[in-house]
């Protein structure tokens, strides 16, 4: 599912405080920036050569540092008098300042303070952003007392680090995380035991008959008339090996604004349960045409950002010409979530329920997938150079980089020039999933335009 939002409203802030932190490593050309990177990474990824300018493009990385985690993104050599090539290096440089939460500004300690250097430091004020300096290529003691000439650059404290060697950098890094803003915790209830499992649907679709079964035993009280279950009733299964923990709710007759008495309270303790939930198995009566109320709840489940299977109950009632029609209501009535995984059953006789195990495992592994920053911006580059956003107003908007700030749900960050349309989040989103997968599970497509400087 993709959102987007005017950069003043409540839901870009929102989408902003979920970022996890941005931190754009610059500096002149060849002071061992990329070096540095890897040594901040735990792992070479980054191309370094003893030749300035290896390094042109932004390129974004994915780090931990006791415990947080944070996006370092590597830039190309900036020299604010650059020309040509190296000019747009430069820019690119200027673009990862002004989206990051904070600098890791690069010195060459054995070279000491150049012209070069205090022109960036300039730059770096009028950011607002906070700057940590790193005082590189100090490999012994004696090379340390020459960093300290860089308290002369007015960023504050220089911190002595090797990237070669590693020297230094637990200091740095610490000062890193200092600077940068807390990620918002990730909270999905209860952590560790068994998968939570949310049974939903309309009134008398089957599925406490579908718990009672799984059960194997009259758990839920199964009655013709609609709304027998009023409280959700958990029930821990053994299937397929495992042991699951089912919910089973009750049947969302209408919204709950329109919902009275018992119905009113029913309808929040399901949407309760959905919250509780991991996954949720949305129960549809295979017999009768797919209701408004149906693609209501499955809509419900995917914007509560839980894991989602579809299974049609009682098709043991599905004749060959009620099959020609579902097919066609599918098609027509669940467009926005073909990624759920479908199971047909039949509850009453417990007919393939053993397939529920494949599509909830599916549809779990969609939901906590993670790409790395790597691999999701080598997509962004390919997607962009094949598929730019349309120009609207003389003005085309631009993907910079993008990160999955989080999974289960998976939610993804695109930095951009500029608000993108709606339509082209739902792109974004369509080709993420043939390239990655995320069956079963909802995913997020969130902005973050760069804001305009002030003159």
């Amino acid at each position: 599912m993709s959102t987007s939002a005017d950069p003043g409203s409540e839901g870009t802030r929102e989408a902003a405080s979920a970022v996890v932190p941005v931190l754009a490593v610059v500096g002149r050309p060849n002071v061992g920036k990329s070096t540095l990177v890897n040594r901040m990474i735990g792992r070479r990824e980054a191309v370094v050569q003893d030749v300035p300018g290896v390094t042109r493009d932004r390129v974004s990385y994915d780090a931990t540092w006791n415990g947080r985690a944070f996006t370092v993104v590597d830039t190309g050599g900036w020299d604010p008098d650059a020309r040509g090539l190296f000019e747009r290096i430069a820019a690119q440089a200027e673009v990862a300042v002004t989206v990051a939460d904070a600098v890791l500004f690069v010195v060459d300690a054995t070279v000491g303070i150049t012209d070069a250097d205090e022109a960036v430091v300039k730059i770096l004020r009028r950011s607002g952003k906070p700057v940590i300096l790193a005082a590189n290529k100090v490999d012994d003691q004696r090379a340390e007392a020459e960093a300290h000439a860089l308290w002369n650059l007015g960023l504050g404290e220089p911190y002595p680090v090797s990237a070669l060697h590693g020297r230094g950098s637990g200091d740095m890094l610490d000062a890193i995380l200092a600077a940068l803003p807390e990620p918002p915790p990730e909270a999905y209830g209860e952590v560790g035991g068994p998968r939570r499992v949310a049974i939903v649907g309309r009134p008398n679709v089957g599925k406490s008959s579908l718990l009672n079964r799984l059960a194997q035993q009259e758990r839920s009280v199964v009655d013709d008339v609609a709304g027998t279950t009023v409280d959700p009733v958990d029930e821990l299964v053994a299937l397929g090996g495992r042991t699951w923990r089912f919910i089973d709710t009750a049947g969302v007759r209408r919204r709950v604004k329109e919902a009275s008495g018992h119905e009113y309270y029913a309808s929040l303790r399901t949407n309760a349960a959905i919250e509780r939930a991991e996954v949720c198995v949305v129960i549809v009566d295979g017999s009768q045409p797919i209701s408004e109320q149906d693609t209501r709840i499955i809509t419900a489940v995917a914007e509560a950002g839980r894991a989602l299977v579809i299974a049609f109950n009682k098709w043991d009632l599905v004749d060959e010409e009620r099959r020609y029609y579902l097919d066609r209501e599918v098609e027509r009535d669940l467009v926005r979530v073909p990624w759920a995984p479908r199971v047909n059953i039949t509850a009453r006789t417990g007919w393939h329920i053993d397939r529920l195990v494949p599509a909830l495992d599916a549809a779990l592994t969609g939901w906590s997938t993670r790409v790395s920053t790597g691999s999701l911006n080598s997509f962004l580059g390919r997607l962009v150079s094949e598929h730019p956003h349309p120009v609207r107003g003389g003005r085309q908007p631009r993907i910079l980089f993008g990160t999955q700030v989080a999974t289960e749900p998976p939610t993804f960050v695109l930095f951009t020039t500029a608000l993108l349309e709606a339509s082209y989040l739902r792109f974004v989103e369509r080709r993420l999933r043939e390239d990655f997968g995320f069956v079963g599970s909802p995913v997020h497509v969130q902005q973050r335009p760069r804001k305009k400087r002030e003159r």
